[in-house]
């Protein structure tokens, strides 16, 4: 059995309606061009809006801490998303 030590990550993507998504993964590459129908899989909101693009990601130290904040980010403005993961604030 082997390890993946990959990082978790927070993502926030724009869709081409304007709205934003946020999300965790493992593998940003896949995510995204899941989101973008270019592979099978990705979430039911981005599949009616795309093309989406990444506009912004943090590494977090474990699946449980990238949930966390990616609750904190869902229940904000979209202002405060984009600040957020822009790196204007330091936590939500």
């Amino acid at each position: 059995m082997t390890m993946d030590n990959s990082p978790w990550h927070v993502y926030l993507l724009e869709c081409a309606d304007g709205t934003l998504y946020c999300g965790i993964t493992k593998d940003m590459q896949r995510r995204l061009a899941q989101h973008n129908g270019l592979l099978p899989g990705g979430a039911r909101y981005t599949s009616g809006r795309r093309p989406v693009r990444l506009l912004g990601s943090m590494a977090c130290k474990n699946r449980s801490e990238a949930v966390k904040i990616e609750l904190r980010v869902k229940c904000r403005s979209r202002d405060q998303k984009l600040a957020f993961m822009l790196g204007a604030l330091e936590r939500i």
